[in-house]
């Protein structure tokens, strides 16, 4: 292999993963599957990172998974089969689990798995020039990469089962309209936006937010109001103990921008 598949980098306390098989539009075989959760770990171990983005090279984000990869395992042993998928399919839950925000910056086409790896993400910034497509039945699939359950929740059980059984394309602007994504900026725009944000995350209490994306994920999927009140009490009363709420508190009485030390 020319170059690396799967690219990490470091900019202050902002790491970005990217997809780097542009030949292919960042399709991903089960290599490049591999080396893309490795890149996840390695962030998950950095204190340091408080922000992390996911883009793809060149004119797409991910075209999913990479169809001449998947035409050679027509054929493989089940047993086998399934192993390889349940090494892969844990990227989307290192995602979803990281203790960071994840921002998806999403600069062409995301489609299948690479549609649902963007919907793991915390936020999804897009380019007008992105498209979204649920592609499975196109090629005799179903939808993967937690698909099923991210989907939904994001933009309705009857919308989702119109994208799914379909398999449509649908352009930046729809996929705004209807809940997917966060934003939409001008395709030079993008990498600004998205730093723009990431920067602004960054900068807030690293602590508070990590245990705030807990809250909304277990909130949504887990609790009822009664338990997200009682949840509420713990998470404050945790926060209220830290030197970052301290901080908070006396720059806002000063007048002057926090620094938080995630403590």
């Amino acid at each position: 292999m020319g170059q690396e598949s799967i690219l990490l980098r470091k900019e202050g306390n902002i790491a970005t993963i990217t997809l780097n098989r542009p030949e292919r539009l960042n399709a991903l075989d089960w290599p490049a599957q591999g080396l893309f959760g490795q890149k996840l770990d390695e962030v998950a171990d950095d204190d340091e990172v408080r922000v992390l983005i996911i883009t793809g090279e060149g004119k797409a984000f991910c075209a999913g998974g990479d169809v001449s990869a998947q035409r050679d395992r027509i054929g493989m042993k089940p047993a086998e089969r399934r192993a390889g998928m349940k090494r892969l399919l844990k990227n989307p839950l290192k995602i979803r689990k990281m203790s960071i925000p994840v921002i998806a910056m999403v600069n062409g086409v995301a489609v299948g798995a690479g549609c649902n790896m963007a919907l793991a993400c915390d936020i999804i910034i897009a380019s007008e020039k992105a498209r979204f497509s649920q592609a499975f039945v196109k090629v005799g699939l179903v939808q993967d990469y937690g698909g099923s359950y991210l989907l939904s929740r994001q933009v309705g059980t009857k919308k989702a089962c119109e994208l799914v059984f379909t398999g449509d394309l649908i352009d930046a602007q729809e996929a705004l309209r209807i809940g997917m994504v966060n934003k939409v900026v001008p395709e030079g725009e993008l990498a600004s936006a998205t730093m723009e944000m990431a920067r602004k995350i960054a900068s807030r209490a690293p602590l508070a937010v990590s245990i705030a994306k807990r809250c909304i994920y277990d909130g949504f999927d887990n609790f009822d109001l009664e338990t997200a009140l009682e949840y509420e009490i713990y998470t404050q009363g945790f926060c209220s103990d830290t030197d970052d709420h301290k901080e908070g508190t006396t720059a806002f009485l000063e007048k002057r921008e926090p620094e938080f030390k995630g403590i």
